[in-house]
């Protein structure tokens, strides 16, 4: 029989198994490497073990440290908007993508955009491409956690917000021909007096102006 101490030595190095991990994540299966190494005591075996499930393609690598566990371990795909929650930590859903989700704009977006205080980039992965703007940590805000799927909470702007992150974020977005263009649907439930606030607090006078010529098109054609 092995000693004490010997048990705690063997279990230093034990193979972390693909269920163990399954049980780790969330039901979606999206997940960072410090979740799975916190309480490890040899991360270096974890790293490997993770390089080979990425090899067998049981693990998907997203960008660095973030991994999607595929199926059969999973019980639910996960949503494009909670993939780029967790590519970039400080950010949220917002301008088109979140606009066609608030059916506001007609067409099919492909590509999930984000906004974020961190370096703006495109991260193409497994899953379809990610796109993440810049903007200042004083216009960070607007945004909430909504339940995009059952058991699955994102960071989105508010249907004001992703509006007024795109005005802001687009070149010449007061153009009238580039407004006519986004072909922008108002919802019954949208909120004008949010959106004033919104524009208010952002402090942009391009913003401002494409927002009167938005709201001048809606009333033309209700």
């Amino acid at each position: 029989m092995y000693s004490v101490a010997i048990y705690r030595q063997l279990s230093l190095f034990r193979v972390m198994k693909i269920e163990e991990l399954a049980d780790r994540v969330p039901s979606n299966g999206l997940f960072r490497t410090g979740q799975i190494l916190s309480g490890h005591r040899q991360p270096a075996h974890v790293r490997r073990q993770l390089d080979r499930w990425v090899k067998s393609g049981r693990v998907l690598q997203l960008r660095r440290s973030v991994y999607l566990l595929q199926k059969p371990y999973v019980s639910s795909a996960a949503h494009p908007f909670a993939v780029g929650n967790a590519l970039k930590k400080a950010s949220y859903v917002s301008l088109q993508s979140a606009l066609a989700h608030y059916g506001m704009i007609p067409e099919y977006v492909p590509v999930t955009t984000s906004v974020t205080t961190g370096r703006p980039e495109e991260c193409d992965t497994p899953i379809g491409r990610f796109q993440f703007r810049h903007i200042s940590t004083a216009r960070f805000f607007g945004f909430e956690e909504m339940e995009i799927a059952p058991d699955q909470q994102v960071l989105i702007a508010s249907p004001s917000k992703a509006l007024v992150d795109l005005l802001y974020l687009t070149p010449r977005s007061d153009n009238p021909d580039y407004l006519r263009e986004l072909r922008l649907n108002e919802p019954e439930s949208f909120d004008r007096d949010a959106l004033d606030a919104v524009v208010e607090q952002l402090g942009s006078s391009k913003v401002e102006r494409a927002i009167r010529k938005v709201i001048e098109l809606w009333e033309e054609d209700p």
